[in-house]
């Protein structure tokens, strides 16, 4: 037993492989001191070759006891691939050196299971919190097969399983043509119908690369609700102006009319021209408030019928030029300076040029309005435009001016049809202008600190 152990020992291998290595080399050594003597040659030649196919015995032994750890460890890694957890290697061999092999791999083993382990408990946690979210998520190859999804994404579907996009052709055509041609950073939209009634999807794609395979990301809200708020709220609002211009025309109307009727129940024979005259006051005082209301009338009409944008490619410096000259001549007596700056020179656009030019012209006059009432005392009135393309290819076209800041209270409501602080104002002129961006696909912001500057964004 003891002999046994001890051929298992690595180190006395060792040593038994050098010794005879030594031994091996020293009869070469005297083969070839010995070459002149046919009879000794022949003997040493003979031995020094039994002692090299000992040798190599030896090392083919040596090469045995490391293919038997070699072995554990390859059935090791095959117990792990094959979920196998358990495998146990005896750590009471007599040998040291088995042992301590086996001690090692048992503990290889126990890490290994318990990151598996940990990494299963994860990936369920995660799942546990897709499924708890109210927002639909998918995970999506370039080939359109569904590597994930939560019970929500179904649910806004429409289905019970989903496996890859062409399933959603039976939902709606053009959904699945969204989904199949969306890219990261895309924020899309799509509508379509099920036994639910209409959903209004808004989708948001996002991206990862795992394992060298790339993976779209789409979250997915139904926003029907939010629109409805949205919606109602607008009008809301909307009513309010209406009825609020509305009743200001039609209440000094009535009232007019009531003392004209007065009047002329009560006239004095004796003095008509005095009654005569204050009829026809009040007849000019209503003439001109009914004008008042169609005036108003006409602007609401304009608000709500603004024509399909056709777009086509136009150089951008060459427009904005021209809506400088434009300014410059309608506004001849006003002193402002412009400044014209589009990067690159050659920039072009593509969006309907007749309706961004309605918004540009507003902008401007706005711009002229702002720096005639603030006075500019001391300095000069100016007005910059400046176009550029960010790194997402929308070309952004600013324009500001160095008037009075528009008050916080009063630039919330700024884009508000009808909303207005100008003296005799129609309060459309920026509701059309937001409404031509977004029918564009693009928007138009005021920007909160810093000059008065309103940004057009092209998509």
């Amino acid at each position: 037993m003891h002999i046994r152990s001890l051929k298992s020992q690595y180190l006395f291998r060792i040593a038994v492989s050098l010794f005879w290595a030594v031994v091996t080399g020293a009869l070469w050594m005297s083969v070839w001191t010995n070459r002149g003597s046919s009879h000794i040659y022949d003997t040493l030649l003979f031995w020094a070759v039994v002692a090299t196919l000992a040798l190599l015995f030896f090392l083919y032994w040596q090469y045995g006891l490391y293919r038997a750890h070699t072995r554990k460890v390859l059935f090791l890694l095959e117990a792990l691939e094959n979920d196998d957890a358990s495998v146990h290697f005896v750590e009471t061999e007599a040998n040291r050196d088995n042992r301590l092999v086996s001690q090692a791999l048992n503990k290889v083993a126990q890490i290994l299971y318990k990151v598996k382990n940990e990494t299963a408990q994860q990936e369920k946690y995660y799942e546990l919190i897709l499924e708890c979210v109210n927002t639909g998520i998918l995970v999506l190859n370039d080939n359109g097969a569904v590597y994930q999804k939560n019970s929500e994404a179904l649910r806004l579907l429409g289905m019970e399983v989903f496996t890859h996009v062409r399933q959603l052709e039976r939902v709606d055509s053009h959904l699945m043509e969204v989904v199949t041609a969306c890219c990261p950073g895309d924020k899309l939209q799509a509508v379509f119908s099920n036994e639910r009634g209409t959903v209004n999807l808004s989708i948001r794609v996002s991206d990862i690369h795992v394992h060298q395979e790339h993976l779209r990301i789409l979250a997915l809200n139904d926003i029907n609700n939010e629109l409805d708020e949205k919606e109602v709220d607008s009008w809301i609002r909307l009513t309010r102006v209406l009825t609020h211009e509305i009743m200001n025309a039609v209440t000094p109307i009535t009232s007019l009319s009531d003392t004209l009727l007065t009047l002329m129940n009560e006239a004095d024979a004796s003095d008509p021209s005095a009654s005569q005259e204050e009829i026809r006051n009040g007849l000019q005082t209503i003439s001109s408030t009914g004008k008042g209301l169609l005036s108003f009338v006409e602007n609401y009409r304009r608000f709500t019928r603004i024509p399909t944008p056709e777009p086509s490619l136009f150089y951008v410096k060459a427009f904005l030029q021209r809506m400088v000259d434009l300014a410059r001549h309608q506004h001849a007596e006003a002193h402002v300076v412009y400044q014209l700056e589009v990067v690159p020179d050659d920039l072009i656009l593509y969006a309907d040029e007749s309706l961004v030019s309605q918004v540009v012209i507003n902008l401007l006059k706005n711009a002229i309005q702002a720096i005639e009432s603030g006075g500019c005392t001391g300095t000069e009135g100016r007005i910059c435009l400046r176009a550029y393309c960010n790194e997402a290819e929308a070309v952004l076209i600013e324009i500001s001016n160095n008037g009075p800041a528009i008050p916080a209270d009063i630039a919330e409501h700024i884009f508000i049809p009808f909303f207005t602080t100008k003296e005799g104002g129609s309060g459309i002129g920026l509701s059309i202008s937001r409404q031509i961006m977004r029918l564009s696909g693009g928007s138009i912001t005021l920007l909160p600190k810093g000059e008065t500057t309103f940004v057009l964004k092209f998509n």
